[in-house]
């Protein structure tokens, strides 16, 4: 035997009992031998597409790298502020990086802003005046939002103060209704808010590039509309972001894909300056807007997040692939389907009950590094209409990037799957959501 020929045998050898002990590992942390089987079968086809999620998450690191770099990032950035915050150098710094990541006029990123529902109602609230209305051209806004906007009756929406609300559905495809959309603008109209993400709606995610074909549409009939985008979930999935599109404005939460599960709380606005300004007089008061807001010692986390964030939203994105392709070849509903293109980090399986929404759910908790023993169970969560199951053993309360699930409980009955701060993560969570289902004989392998 040759050389060359001993030394494939060695690597063969290795590459075995590496696979040998990968495998002892997964049945000790409670995976069944036939669920690993089932599963590595779906992951040896995946490799490819798992490339071209690594060439983003490449670029979008250059591109964060790139506007610290510009900005001169230093470690007096990262000094804590304290009462009113005034000359937070750390803070405006970390300002001018946002507003440059997203190729925006101006930024507004702080832990004052307590979700992503707040900044987008902060964002809105700031640039609508009573008489104004609101359109929302991709349908039913996430449900968190309807109160806000006063389709629910709640004090202090925005229908209490005189600003009104218009909808126009997607039509039966998915696509934008182009002849609602022009028949709903009218005189009043001032903003429209548009959901990249699906939130709980049957419905595709928007890509960039389709968000910014409808901002041009609706710009050609009437261009002082302000148009908004809701970019949860959205952050560094695709090479480009909203504001390069032509978005006016764009809202998330820190605490979602660009804070890289290091943000422990926080929101961000970003685009073009008069409109941000805006939003900060309404989220501190009129004449202070950007001025005041300590950060209380927060920045080392808010910018080492973002530098994080490519490649956690890479690995997230790995596992929402990861859990299509299996749960597609169970015969599960998904949306999106298996093959397509990933806009956002949520993969929704429509799973036909609640005992298998339930089942799933208490997989992802179980896979948890923290609270791994708690059992998640539907409960009347403020701000939704129906009982809501959660599972999230975070590090950060509520980080929808680290690994969880959510549903809502009413037919069709379909889980919501999102987050994860490394693939490996989030592939144990998908085995063990199996493990709880197979366990349960709610599926067949």
């Amino acid at each position: 035997m040759c050389d060359s020929d001993k030394s494939n045998d060695i690597t063969n050898e290795c590459k075995n009992a590496g696979t040998n002990s990968m495998n002892q590992m997964y049945e000790n942390m409670g995976i069944d031998p036939k669920v690993l089987r089932f599963a590595a079968e779906t992951e040896n086809g995946l490799e490819e597409r798992f490339r071209h999620i690594d060439q983003k998450a490449e670029y979008n690191q250059l591109k964060v790298l790139k506007a610290m770099q510009k900005n001169h990032v230093s470690d007096m950035h990262f000094a804590a502020t304290t009462g009113y915050g005034y000359n937070d150098i750390g803070r405006d710094t970390l300002e001018r990086v946002y507003a440059d990541v997203f190729n925006a006029e101006d930024a507004l990123v702080r832990p004052q802003l307590m979700s992503g529902t707040h900044a987008i109602t902060i964002a809105l609230s700031g640039n609508l005046r009573p008489g104004d209305e609101i359109l929302s051209p991709v349908g039913k806004p996430y449900d968190t939002l309807e109160q806000v906007i006063g389709i629910t009756p709640s004090r202090g929406s925005f229908a209490e103060y005189g600003i009104t609300y218009r909808q126009v559905d997607l039509l039966p495809d998915g696509g934008f209704d182009l002849e609602g959309i022009r028949n709903a603008i009218n005189d009043r109209t001032r903003l429209a808010t548009i959901q990249k993400s699906k939130g709980y709606a049957s419905r595709p995610t928007f890509p960039v590039k389709q968000i910014g074909m409808l901002i041009d549409y609706i710009k050609s009939i009437k261009p002082d509309i302000i148009c908004m985008v809701d970019n949860c979930y959205g952050e560094f999935v695709e090479f480009d972001e909203p504001t390069d599109a032509g978005a006016d404005l764009c809202a998330g939460s820190l605490i979602k894909n660009p804070g890289g599960g290091l943000a422990p709380i926080g929101g961000y606005i970003v685009g073009k300056k008069e409109y941000v300004e805006n939003a900060a007089y309404r989220l501190t008061a009129p004449g202070l807007g950007k001025e005041i807001g300590a950060t209380l010692g927060l920045n080392t986390s808010l910018f080492q997040g973002l530098f994080l964030a490519p490649q956690v939203v890479s690995g997230a994105v790995k596992g929402a692939i990861y859990a299509a392709s299996i749960y597609e070849r169970l015969g599960f509903d998904l949306l999106p389907a298996a093959e397509s293109e990933r806009y956002d980090i949520i993969q929704a399986i429509t799973l036909g009950s609640p005992e298998a929404v339930i089942a799933f759910c208490k997989g992802i908790q179980a896979a948890a590094p923290v609270d791994s023993y708690v059992t998640p169970e539907p409960w009347a969560m403020p701000g939704y209409q129906c009982d809501v199951i959660m599972a999230a053993g975070a590090f950060i309360q509520g980080s929808s990037i680290e690994l969880s699930a959510d549903a809502p409980i009413k037919p069709p009955y379909t889980v919501f799957f999102q987050g994860g701060l490394t693939w490996y993560h989030a592939k144990f969570g998908i085995l063990m959501s199996l493990q709880k289902l197979y366990d349960k004989g709610l599926i067949h392998l």
